[in-house]
């Protein structure tokens, strides 16, 4: 595993690498309601990595069911927007920032997928160029993840709370590789396409720790890299919108592990209790898309045959 430091390649060093090796880089955003943030966000890529350095291809919104104006903003600021629920109907339903993610690998062209949340305050190109920068410039990177400080009461801090609480423990538990991960549920990464199309996709909370998972026991630590975003900041979300995500983080672990209580599988129920001390029982998806390479419309749509 290795750690890009600050400062990273140049911006101009990156196009010619680029240029060398042939490749195309997308960056995606998944959005649902950050109409706030999102317009920010693309015209700053659109600006320094577009128009002045022509290192990103395309910047895609996969809008998942926005009920403000993000698809509006994110048009305005120059990226193609698309609906995710127009991606791939036929492969049915569902729910979650992992399965926008999972369709995005349809929509966009590139061959170096870049995804950042849409939620970041203090957004600069430096978010995507120190993530594609690794796999620019080696051929053996296939995975690069993001790590950065979090501002809490003025300080910048590690992970996040559901980081602390339940990824770190689990991890350092039944899979000590990954403890090696400064963010394991970091929404900021990077990888090429021949190597996200062959995992599956957890389609809630738990797509970050699939995929690191995933990709490091499909393809060994080495083939993922880690780099040092400084410091990110973005909505922090109330306790009781955390406790759905530790419980798709939970159950995502334990599935890796060989552990699965779900019954039925595809659905995980959680069970907490109001002021009243009235049940209150919230449904959190953790069904999985298959790896997008078994999908007969992204074969079609990509050059590659059917698997025999």
């Amino acid at each position: 595993m290795r750690i890009a430091k600050l400062p990273g390649p140049e911006t101009a060093d990156l196009v010619d690498a680029k240029v060398n090796v042939g490749s195309t880089v997308s960056v995606c955003l998944p959005a649902r309601n950050e109409e706030k943030t999102v317009g920010r966000i693309v015209s700053t890529i659109r600006r320094g990595l577009v128009e002045r350095y022509p290192l990103v291809d395309e910047i895609v919104v996969i809008d998942d069911g926005s009920t403000d104006g993000t698809a509006r903003a994110a048009t305005r600021a120059g990226a193609r927007v698309v609906a995710e629920e127009d991606v791939l109907p036929g492969a049915g339903d569902g729910t979650g920032k992992g399965n926008a993610l999972w369709k995005s690998l349809y929509v966009c062209q590139g061959d170096i997928v870049c995804w950042v949340d849409a939620d970041i305050r203090n957004f600069d190109h430096h978010f995507v160029t120190r993530l594609v920068g690794p796999l620019l410039t080696d051929l053996d990177t296939g995975l690069v993840k993001g790590f950065y400080r979090r501002p809490l009461h003025g300080q910048p801090t590690g992970g996040g709370r559901v980081t602390e609480l339940m990824a770190r423990p689990l991890l350092s538990y039944l899979f000590p590789l990954l403890t090696r991960f400064v963010q394991p549920l970091a929404g900021e990464y990077a990888g090429r396409r021949s190597v996200l199309d062959t995992v599956p996709f957890v389609q809630g909370w738990g797509v970050e720790i699939g995929l690191l998972h995933d990709v490091v026991y499909r393809f060994g630590i080495g083939a993922v890299a880690q780099v040092d975003l400084g410091v990110r900041e973005h909505r922090n979300r109330p306790l009781s919108e955390l406790s759905p995500q530790a419980l798709g983080i939970l159950v995502t672990v334990l599935r890796r592990a060989g552990i699965d209580a779900c019954d039925p599988p595809f659905a995980a129920e959680l069970v907490r209790y109001d002021d009243l001390m009235t049940p209150e029982r919230i449904q959190v998806e953790v069904r999985e898309r298959p790896p997008m390479e078994t999908i007969p419309e992204y074969q079609a749509k990509f050059g590659q045959e059917l698997s025999a």
